[in-house]
């Protein structure tokens, strides 16, 4: 149920933000429940012979990618090191118990097993990876922004992608104090999504004709081109779960 917000809070401030050389923030990330999904999955107690991993931990692959996983709300988040994104991840049932956690495109990046194993599932291992328990880690939150670090963000998102486009690419918002943190976390995204579309051949062509990001307000997370307007549309009520990730965005412009 939405609560109902104050009168200010009401009316949408519109933040334009143009190429600026700034350093890219760190993402946060969401909100936690009454119930861990890992207790809901697994149960609060670990299989016999295996220690419990806390909810939130790091973990490295055999490929030596590390990540975050938190497993401590009521959806999972990941994060990879060096990386600004965080991916909100939907448990499936699989086999013998297991659980496969899916993007939202509802493709595989993780599997955990019962007896507490994980595999990593990546483009450049598709068939998995094994993944080791490497100590703990902080959640994965969103928090609230103020009308200027929005700026500042949409800025640092405009600098990344007018980087990797080689030509200025502005970033404009139509947000509220209580989509603030959603709509920088998703102008910090997109920007990433264009980074791996200036790599991708496909992807190039969709970069001569974009000329602006556009992030607004929505009943669900979406994105959409109208000619040379990338449009992104956040769902503030589901924190990081109510934007699109940087796969869904390449799918939308044909790349992915």
């Amino acid at each position: 149920m939405i609560s109902e917000r104050p009168a200010s809070a009401s009316r949408p401030y519109i933040a334009a933000a143009l190429a600026v050389a700034m350093s890219v923030g760190c993402a946060l990330p969401a909100y936690a429940g009454p119930q861990t999904l890992r207790d809901g999955l697994f149960g609060d107690r670990p299989a016999p012979g295996r220690r419990a991993t806390p909810p939130v931990a790091r973990y490295v692959s055999q490929e030596g990618d590390a990540f975050i996983l938190d497993r401590s709300q009521t959806r999972a988040f990941m994060k990879f090191e060096g990386s600004p994104e965080v991916w909100v991840l939907r448990p499936h049932p699989a086999p013998r118990g297991d659980v496969i956690y899916k993007n939202d495109l509802g493709e595989p990046m993780l599997r955990a097993t019962r007896l507490g194993g994980l595999t990593l599932f990546t483009s450049q291992r598709p068939g998995g990876s094994p993944a080791a328990f490497a100590g703990g880690g902080n959640a994965l939150r969103l928090a609230p922004l103020s009308p200027q670090v929005l700026l500042e963000r949409l800025a640092q998102a405009s600098a990344k992608a007018t980087r990797a486009a080689r030509r200025l690419i502005p970033f404009e918002a139509d947000a509220s104090p209580a989509s603030s943190a959603v709509v920088a976390d998703a102008a910090i995204v997109t920007a990433e999504a264009v980074v791996r579309l200036s790599r991708d051949p496909d992807g190039r062509n969709l970069l001569g004709r974009l000329r602006k990001v556009k992030l607004v307000e929505g009943k669900k997370p979406a994105v959409a081109l109208h000619g040379s307007e990338m449009r992104i549309t956040v769902s503030p009520d589901d924190g990081l779960a109510g934007r699109p990730s940087s796969d869904r965005i390449m799918q939308a412009a044909g790349a992915h």
